[in-house]
C-alpha cells in the first residue's frame, strides 16, 4: 500500500523543518498512512514524534531546503535565467554571509521579485514531488 499525502501537507512540513532558529524542527510521514508530526526540540508548538519515528521502514523524515539543496542552487539557476548580465556578480554574493538579503535587494532593484518567488516555489514542489516519488508517497495535488 503507497500512502497519500496533500502536497500542501507535504509543503508545510518542508518549510516546518527548514525553519530558521535556535531551534530544531523535524516532521515525520507515516510510510502506511501519510499521516504527517510536526515535532520541534524547542517548546511545546510541535507534536510528540510518532513512537519508532527513527524507524524508516515505517516512517521518512522531510527533508529540510538544505537537505534538497534548493537555497544557493535555485538561486543561481534564476539569476543565470532572469538576469544574466548580473549573475557574476549574484553569485560572488553567495560567497558571504547574508547572501539571500542582497540577493533580493537585488532582485526588487531589477523589478524581478515576485518572479523569484514564484520560481522558488515552482522548485521546491518539483523538488518534493521527486523526493516523494522517490519514497514511495502518492502525491495528490491540491484544488487549484
Amino acid at each position: 500500500m503507497t500512502a497519500r499525502l496533500h502536497l500542501s501537507e507535504l509543503r508545510n512540513a518542508f518549510e516546518w523543518v527548514s525553519t530558521v532558529g535556535p531551534f530544531e524542527n523535524q516532521a515525520y510521514v507515516s510510510r502506511a498512512t501519510g499521516q504527517v508530526w510536526l515535532v520541534s526540540d524547542f517548546d511545546d508548538s510541535g507534536e510528540e514524534a510518532p513512537e519508532n519515528a527513527g524507524d524508516e521502514a515505517l516512517y521518512l523524515t522531510v527533508p529540510s531546503k538544505n537537505e534538497l539543496d534548493l537555497g544557493r542552487s535555485l538561486a543561481l539557476d534564476f539569476a543565470a535565467e532572469h538576469l544574466p548580465e548580473r549573475a557574476a556578480e549574484i553569485t560572488s554574493l553567495f560567497a558571504r554571509p547574508g547572501a539571500f538579503g542582497k540577493f533580493k535587494s537585488v532582485l526588487e532593484a531589477e523589478g524581478k521579485l515576485a518572479s523569484w518567488y514564484a520560481s522558488e516555489s515552482k522548485g521546491i514542489d518539483q523538488a518534493l514531488r521527486a523526493w516523494a516519488a522517490q519514497n514511495r508517497i502518492e502525491l495528490v495535488e491540491d484544488a487549484a
